[in-house]
């Protein structure tokens, strides 16, 4: 399943996905079957990344995408964060 959009390989996948569509979302077609072999087993086993829903038959997307925005660093809300330097606010100047 190709994305709907580029920027977000996650777009084109069901709410529940298999690991083949889901690595195939995230390395491209013809590196997913070594992506499931090589990197799923170690990637798997990292906290909050999420196991396969048995009910729906595939992991949850949405968990999917959060872990990767998160693993990668590019969640929102980090750009903002006060880097310590910005001193005490006093109040309004008058």
């Amino acid at each position: 399943m190709r994305a709907a959009n580029d920027n977000d390989p996650f777009s084109g996948l069901p709410l529940f996905a298999s690991d083949a569509e889901i690595a195939e979302a995230i390395v491209g077609k013809k590196a997913a079957q070594r992506w499931l072999k090589e990197r799923l087993p170690t990637i798997s086993g990292k906290p909050g990344f999420p196991k396969v829903d048995d009910f729906h038959g595939g992991r949850p997307v949405p968990l999917v995408r959060v872990f990767y925005e998160t693993y990668l660093g590019i969640t929102t809300g980090t750009s903002g964060l006060p880097d310590g330097g910005e001193g005490v606010w006093k109040g309004r100047k008058h």
